[in-house]
């Protein structure tokens, strides 16, 4: 299964380097929220428009091959008395599940 993230390419820059990706969403770590956001394909675009219309930084889309990950997927409404689920990381997310990478304008 393919999942999906928006990331800014500083942040994916420093995971390629680091070896490990740990933010959580926009300006959030993984160590603070416990889970790293994810979507799917259909999800990625409003989740773009809700949280990312204000940012001027270059963003990328991270595809993720659920399949390469060595951490726990967990379905979860992302916030109480929400009945939509998202697909939530937790723990680390390896570069090498990012089967592709999407430059978005």
């Amino acid at each position: 299964m393919r999942i999906f993230h928006i990331a800014t390419v500083a942040d994916w820059r420093a995971a390629q380097e680091s070896g490990s990706y740990t933010t959580s969403t926009l300006g959030v770590s993984l160590e603070d929220e416990g889970f790293i956001h994810a979507s799917r394909s259909y999800q990625w675009e409003g989740v773009r428009e809700a949280f990312y219309s204000g940012v001027t930084e270059p963003l990328v889309l991270l595809e993720i091959e659920t399949d390469l990950l060595d951490v726990p997927i967990v379905e979860e409404p992302p916030t109480p008395g929400l009945t939509e689920t998202f697909p939530h990381i937790y723990g680390p997310l390896s570069p090498a599940a990012v089967v592709e990478v999407v430059e978005l304008s």
